[in-house]
């Protein structure tokens, strides 16, 4: 049974979610690490869900203020062992009803080429293409998406 709760990221379960999600990008993102991992601080999330399967914490994600008009999504992540189940697309559509109840327009996210389940997931989820913002910009291994939202 799939049970999601917003919190913070101060959220004890949340915090654990975001280390083992680190562990698994400082391995994918290789010598980029460190670069990536100066913009996933959690101070300034106010907003994150965790999902629970059987009252067991499995997976992650977290929007913050990106502009006035978008949230950003931020720390998507699920448990190996309960991927393929739906648990991510869950998450992200919690976000997203969480982003069109404080009245943004938008979500943006940057995910990396070496994360072709995530790539999956957002472009699956009507996520389209846009050139690389910010920070990102000129990071070949970044890839930027955004969904606008119907009012």
């Amino acid at each position: 049974m799939l049970l999601l709760k917003r919190t913070t990221s101060k959220d004890s379960d949340f915090v654990v979610l975001v280390q083992l999600l680190d562990q698994e990008l400082a391995v994918r993102d290789g010598d980029e690490h460190a670069f990536y991992d100066q913009f996933n601080k959690l101070d300034d999330i106010k907003h994150t869900v965790v999902a629970y399967w059987e009252n067991r914490a499995v997976g992650c994600g977290a929007i913050k203020l990106f502009d006035t008009n978008s949230m950003e999504i931020k720390r998507m992540y699920v448990m190996d062992e309960f991927r393929g189940k739906g648990l991510a697309t869950a998450v992200l559509f919690e976000l997203e009803k969480w982003t069109k109840e404080l009245k943004f327009e938008h979500c943006v996210l940057e995910t990396g080429v070496r994360q072709p389940e995530a790539i999956a997931l957002y472009e699956k989820n009507g996520y389209k293409r846009i050139s690389n913002y910010g920070q990102y910009k000129n990071m070949k291994n970044s890839l930027c998406y955004k969904k606008a939202f119907q009012n």
